[in-house]
């Protein structure tokens, strides 16, 4: 049921799906089934928000808000994204380790260049942002005397360079409709139940998957409800919403235990 996911939920790894594909192997239908043409200039904010189950029982939010800005760049485009304020409900002592990785990154800017048709999304110096990340996490840890940062900082920097250049752009991969290969481009999708609406430039995309998941040593029945609303002017995901339900066999009924929602949203 769950799976890794971005740079800024690296210690939320069960929060974040990662796609099939490694960036760039999309196939050249689905890129080709959305215009790209982001809006240069234009100030943007991107809210990545995972609600889960916690020890408890009970659901608890991360909020991850991004500041956005696209550029001209020769045939295609750059993105600077600025990690801005993580927000968080649960417990100080739950979200330890989480800001621990994710305190260091506010205020640091990563750099993507993107295809002139959405289709790859190349993050700009990897090495150099992960140098910077790692040896904030230590200095972090260092003032605040807290000995795990390092070990943390080196389980980072242990990542193979793919596997970090993934963390590092799936947020953005998501974002970019051409480059989001889990959007799907038509009404069949390998048994999964799929539905298209348009209202004017705005594309609405339903699709319902179905799992197991294991709950106290037993494979429940899983529903994953995805929707997600496109600009067709601009090929940007304006907002996608996953949720994770567990189905009780016998009533039918259903409990969320996992929610995801990326929301875009233009400056005034």
């Amino acid at each position: 049921m769950m799976a890794a996911g971005s740079l800024g939920a690296f210690l939320l790894l069960a929060a974040q799906p990662l796609p099939s594909t490694a960036p760039g192997d999309l196939p050249a239908a689905a890129a080709a089934h959305f215009q790209f043409a982001p809006p240069v200039g234009q100030p943007m904010t991107y809210r990545v928000t995972t609600r889960r189950i916690g020890r408890e029982g009970s659901l608890i939010n991360f909020s991850l808000t991004y500041a956005l800005q696209w550029q001209r760049v020769g045939r295609g485009y750059r993105l600077e994204a600025v990690l801005q304020r993580i927000d968080s409900d649960a417990r100080p002592e739950v979200t330890r380790a989480l800001s621990l990785m994710l305190d260091p990154l506010v205020g640091e800017a990563m750099a993507y260049l993107v295809a002139p048709d959405g289709s790859r999304i190349d993050l700009v110096d990897p090495d150099g942002l992960w140098e910077r990340v790692t040896a904030r996490i230590e200095a972090v840890g260092a003032k605040a005397g807290r000995p795990e940062a390092r070990q943390l900082a080196q389980l980072v920097a242990a990542l193979p360079a793919a596997e970090r250049d993934r963390l590092a752009t799936a947020d953005i991969r998501a974002l970019v409709a051409p480059a989001n290969n889990a959007i799907p481009v038509s009404a069949q999708a390998d048994g999964a139940s799929v539905s298209i609406t348009h209202d004017g430039a705005l594309q609405t995309i339903a699709k319902v998957e179905r799992d197991s998941a294991p709950v106290a040593g037993a494979a429940k029945p899983l529903e994953i409800d995805n929707l997600w609303t496109v600009d067709t002017a601009t090929g940007l995901v304006m907002r996608e919403q996953r949720q994770s339900w567990i189905v009780d066999a016998d009533s039918d009924a259903r409990t969320l235990v996992e929610e995801r929602v990326r929301a875009l949203e233009r400056v005034p």
